[in-house]
């Protein structure tokens, strides 16, 4: 590679460097623009939700704008309107917005089965999460008094998207003891409230005290805290943005950093605007004295998808088989992933354009064949880019605006002219994915994906790992109903010698198996192929091609559910094998899996993070077996495990996002992803999932001194045992650019990475039991060489003065491998650990070269020792007291007889109801 194209890919990985996110906002000038928010297909056509969701975002503004100390307000929002609703004159052609890239989605239920607003976070504190969910009944603004103004929490919703903040209570710890006094977990203390239990059933409900657990000093399960409608205090917008007076995210003056709840776990003690002042956004803007206007709206309604293949054929897609590579991945595409009623054409360059195709609308087999006839079948000539995309323009707009259609783009070629269209990229509104084939394809690819919002991928010459096929399977539209989706559920190679087999399996699963598709290629001869469907009846029928060396078999109907066994045979080729299907009924969402990394550009030493989300509409698949392929540009695969423990790169346990760290970097340049997903009979569909970084539920308001109560929230049973699911699945995770790889050997600078999940708990009064998942020597790979527990009496001491906190004596505890559950008891020594102590412990890991991994989450115990207190003596009528489990004793005030009497008649009023 020559100086100058040297110089143009480094270029482009500084364009291309940061986090991989989907969404198209900008910031100018303090404002947001290009906000998407979509409403999902299956919400019924109601127009008052479009006027609501306006409504919703012209109440955040303003108090965004305030909380933010007049730095951030909402310029312009799209509102995205299915294609199934009725078109109306002021709905427009969307251009570069999709349901893929949306940053709101309207549906109608979430995980929990109910409206709580919530925002899927994946990542760690500060970065952006994924997307805000939002209902169509917390929008007509039927649960205020449970959420609040939908306006002020869009903006809670908004500071976990965009800064990566978390919740500062917590649903499933709402007390904690610091210093031997109970507190609700609030931020900041100074909201005040009442502490009461609201007993509910058969239609009746009755109030009493909260009472205390003898063996812990904290409130029983049930415990509420309630606060007061009427509150002075300001902040914080994570824990109660529909309290009245809260109009501040909490600062390091008034955060309060004892609280157990995400905010302090996740982000190291910060408070919410320490974080939002570290990032992008924040440096970016400085305040503003200006009153910032309405922000503006516009309505875009899906259409009919336009696509239009552009496709390398130059001298260089000659060799390595790639021409019929391309033929085989173009005929999947046109065969099976694209979707009826959609608009097809096709070009082809070399040093110039040729067009193969005008658009075709697809409505039956014979144009999907027409269009498969066109596919190039020679090559020659150089490569010139611009000259295929300006090709692909003029075709699309001889019958559509270029606005939101979508190009798909394959070269094998290097061309360093791509820049010179930039700008008709820019302002076509198309949508480019790029498929880059081979090594040497142009470094300027991914720059174009980028700038549209398109997919980038990337294959090998290897033909056994299958990614040129993966890469159009990857192609089906982000819009429109998931029903109507290809979904892939095999991508299988192999490279076979002396007459060998291929055997395998192929799960068809109740939620997929129409328009099934048995895809099979090799290099040199036929195979024999052998399928037989779960009844194990034999499959005949496969249409064999010799021309382009494949051979396919679509299943009639809906395919048999079971497990599908195949069988392949040759001698001194490689055989592939893909399949292809979607969902079986219109009404059963099928199981989903979407899979990419965490930023675009992996720059050594940082790790890179792999996700893979497994879906059944709005419920996650745990318990599924995840791998990772990786393969680089050198063709050595990485094969990981992907976990959904909670530890390591994974933010969060059992939410049905599998994670891993990659650090096997063995070269510059891309690196492509696959994921495979299989479920057995561990595998579980959930019907609720941890509490997800959304808004509180307020059980009640204290009003004149009295609580006014609010329905209980909705409680889903989460039983997964009877949920269980069978399905295999893959997905293309796209590709990513490595740059400042070292040749080799590669140096260990890689720790392992941070424990996340440490507990403590006290055992008697003296011992503390500690759990934790263990790191390993590489991030969340290996064995770690040890640990470091340090202890101290104060949290703030124990965060920013670790090494000269207290250690505790370490000797016999011996790192196990990555991603084990490790457990140690010790006793507290040389410090004073009393009833009141509130003793907090952290975990640093050592790898054999000495990295240390950061510090872990701040564990914390309180010492409580229950009071000891004389016995009751029984009244000598006690056998026959008509008010059950209450003993009268003489010696107990008679208030204390009163608040027992009263506690009857609450159980006496449960029983009636």
């Amino acid at each position: 590679m020559g100086p100058f194209k040297s110089s143009v890919f480094i270029l482009i990985l500084h364009l291309l460097e940061g986090a991989l996110s989907d969404s198209l906002i900008q910031l100018n000038n303090n404002g947001y623009e290009g906000i998407v928010i979509a409403i999902d297909p299956n919400v019924p056509e109601d127009e008052t939700l479009i006027q609501q969701i306006k409504d919703m975002v012209t109440q955040a503004s303003p108090y965004l704008f305030e909380a933010t100390g007049k730095r951030f307000y909402f310029k312009n929002v799209a509102i995205l309107i299915p294609e199934t609703w009725k078109t109306k004159a002021d709905y427009v052609r969307p251009k570069l917005e999709t349901y893929k890239n949306a940053d709101v989605l309207v549906a109608e239920s979430t995980p929990s089965g109910g409206d709580e607003p919530y925002t899927e976070h994946i990542g760690k504190c500060g970065d952006q999460g994924e997307r805000i969910h939002l209902t169509p009944h917390f929008l007509a603004g039927k649960q205020l008094k449970e959420y609040g103004p939908q306006g002020r929490a869009f903006v809670h919703e908004w500071a976990h998207l965009r800064w990566g903040v978390f919740d500062e209570y917590n649903n499933d710890e709402k007390f904690y003891l610091s210093n031997g006094r109970i507190q609700a977990v609030r931020c900041s203390v100074g909201i005040t409230g009442k502490t009461e239990v609201n007993k509910c059933q058969g239609g009746s409900c009755y109030t009493k005290r909260c009472t205390f657990n003898k063996a812990t000093g904290l409130y029983e399960k049930g415990c509420e805290f309630i606060p007061h409608s009427q509150q002075t205090e300001k902040a914080s917008i994570m824990f109660a943005q529909h309290v009245d007076s809260v109009v501040e995210f909490c600062t390091e003056q008034n955060h309060n950093k004892e609280a157990p709840n995400m905010q302090n776990t996740k982000c190291n003690l910060r408070s919410t605007w320490e974080v939002i002042r570290d990032s992008e956004d924040f440096k970016k803007t400085t305040p503003t004295t200006t009153q910032p206007p309405n922000p503006t709206f516009s309505l875009l309604q899906i259409g009919q998808r336009i696509v239009c293949l552009v496709l390398d054929k130059s001298g260089s897609m000659a060799t390595g088989n790639r021409l019929n590579r391309l033929n085989q991945a173009g005929q999947l595409f046109l065969l099976q992933i694209i979707e009826l009623r959609s608009w097809v054409g096709m070009v082809t360059f070399d040093s110039a354009a040729h067009v193969q195709s005008e658009l075709i609308q697809i409505n039956s087999g014979s144009d999907r064949d027409t269009l498969t006839k066109r596919l190039p079948t020679a090559a020659s000539g150089g490569t010139s880019i611009c000259s295929g995309l300006r090709s692909a323009f003029t075709v699309i707009k001889k019958k559509y605006p270029t606005d939101g259609s979508e190009i798909v783009l394959l070269t094998d070629g290097e061309d360093n002219t791509i820049s010179g269209c930039f700008n008709e990229v820019k302002q076509s509104g198309a949508i480019i994915h790029t498929v880059a084939l081979g090594p040497s394809a142009a470094r300027e690819l991914e720059e174009l994906s980028k700038m549209t919002g398109g997919l980038q991928t990337y294959a090998s010459d290897q033909v056994q790992n299958n990614g040129l096929i993966d890469a159009f399977g990857a192609l089906s539209s982000g819009n429109g109903v998931v029903s109507e989706r290809s979904i892939q559920l095999e991508s299988k190679g192999s490279t076979l010698q002396n007459s060998q087999w291929m055997n395998g399996t192929v799960i068809v699963d109740s939620t997929v198996g129409k328009d099934t598709l048995f895809l099979v290629t090799w290099t040199t001869q036929p195979p024999q192929i052998l399928l037989w469907d779960p009844s194990g009846q034999k499959q005949d029928g496969f249409v064999v091609d010799k021309n382009t060396k494949m051979a396919f078999l679509q299943i009639p109907g809906i395919a048999k559910v079971g497990t599908w066994k195949y069988s392949l045979q040759a001698s001194s080729q490689t055989l592939t094998l893909t399949v292809t299907s979607r969902a079986s009924s219109a009404t059963l969402p099928p199981i989903t899996v979407t899979s990419k990394m965490n930023k675009d550009t992996g720059k050594f030493p940082s790790p890179m993070i792999v996700y893979a989300n497994i879906r059944q509409g709005a419920s996650p698949i745990l318990r599924a077996s995840v791998t990772a392929l990786i393969e680089s540009e050198n063709g050595k695969t990485v094969t990981l495990e992907l976990l959904d423990n909670g530890a390591g790169a994974d933010a969060a346990k059992d939410d049905g996002v599998y994670s891993r760290y990659f650090t096997t970097y063995d070269t510059n340049g891309r690196y492509s992803v696959k994921v495979r997903a299989l479920g057995g009979v561990n595998a579980v569909r959930r019907r609720a999932i941890p509490q997800q970084s959304g808004v509180m539920y307020i059980p009640g308001w204290i009003e004149n001194d009295e609580i006014q109560w609010n329905p209980p929230r909705p409680e889903i049973e989460d039983d997964v045992q009877r949920k269980q699911v069978c399905f295999s699945r893959t997905s293309s995770g796209g590709s990513f650019v490595a740059s400042g790889v070292p040749n080799a050997p590669i140096p260990d600078l890689f720790p392992p990475c941070q424990i996340t999940d440490l507990k403590a708990e006290i055992h008697g009064h003296s011992l503390i039991n500690l759990t934790w998942t263990a790191p390993g020597d590489d991030y969340d790979h290996g064995t770690a060489h040890k640990y470091i527990i340090r202890i101290s009496t104060s949290i703030l001491d124990l965060r920013d003065k670790f090494n000269e906190s207290l250690q505790v004596n370490t000797t016999a505890l011996i790192p196990k491998e990555a991603n084990s559950e490790e457990v140690f008891l010790f006793k507290p020594e040389n410090i004073t650990f009393e009833n009141g102590t509130d003793l907090f412990i952290a975990i640093q890991a050592v790898d054999k070269v000495d990295l240390k991994s950061e510090i872990s989450n701040i564990a914390r115990v309180s010492l409580f020792i229950p009071p000891q207190t004389p016995p009751e003596t029984p009244s000598p009528d006690e056998t026959s007291a008509p008010c059950p489990n209450i003993s009268i004793n003489s010696t107990i005030p008679g208030i204390h007889i009163l608040k027992i009497m009263w506690k009857w008649i609450g159980e006496l009023q449960l029983s009636i109801g």
